[in-house]
């Protein structure tokens, strides 16, 4: 889980760090944030509330969510009706940062080895990233999908050890879908969500 919330909080990087300057460059793009979000979970002078908020902050400006959302539902987006991707779409958001929100206290000192990046089309790219942990263990390879959109990279997909993690909750979803339809999985999404959020609101 550590891995996944590492992942997720690559996103921190304060609007200040929004610009044209790495924008444009994916590498740079993770670089920046992975840097930034390493900053927040070292700070333990700050209340977690506030580390938290900046979190959900930057996470809505590097991810590209919506992008997230339909890749997760799979081929099961287009049976829903437009109202029901918007009410999806923000379930699942909510769902996404409070996971990660709810572990940002499992930080334990590691590092983060930028590695390289490829490009597939003038459009796509993947940077590699390892997480170094602190006693020697064999790192963690995470590596970030990113879409350009104007002049804007955004992370709409991330992989631990090779494994996709919209690939993962699609196959979760996917079975609801089949098995239960649209309403058991909104309605578990959403109980899911609302279990963390009432955590978060206790710390």
């Amino acid at each position: 889980m550590l891995a996944l919330t590492a992942a997720l909080v690559v996103s921190l990087a304060p609007s200040r760090f929004l610009s044209p300057a790495w924008a444009d460059d994916p590498m740079s793009v993770v670089k920046t944030t992975v840097n930034q979000a390493l900053e927040v979970l070292r700070d333990n002078q700050t209340p977690l509330a506030q580390r938290q908020d900046k979190l959900r902050q930057i996470v809505s400006t590097t991810f590209d969510f919506t992008e997230m959302a339909k890749s997760a539902l799979g081929y099961h987006w287009k049976q829903i009706t437009p109202d029901q991707q918007q009410e999806f779409t923000k379930a699942f958001v909510a769902f996404i940062e409070d996971s990660y929100l709810s572990k940002v206290n499992d930080y334990r000192g590691q590092k983060v080895a930028f590695l390289r990046v490829t490009t597939d089309g003038p459009q796509y790219a993947e940077v590699n990233t390892d997480i170094v942990e602190p006693e020697g263990k064999d790192p963690i390879h995470l590596n970030y999908r990113l879409v350009q959109e104007g002049a804007t990279w955004k992370i709409y997909d991330v992989t631990v050890d090779a494994i996709s993690i919209i690939a993962n909750y699609r196959n979760q979803f996917n079975r609801v879908m089949n098995n239960q339809g649209y309403a058991t999985l909104i309605s578990d999404l959403k109980s899911k969500q609302a279990a963390l959020a009432a955590s978060l609101a206790n710390h």
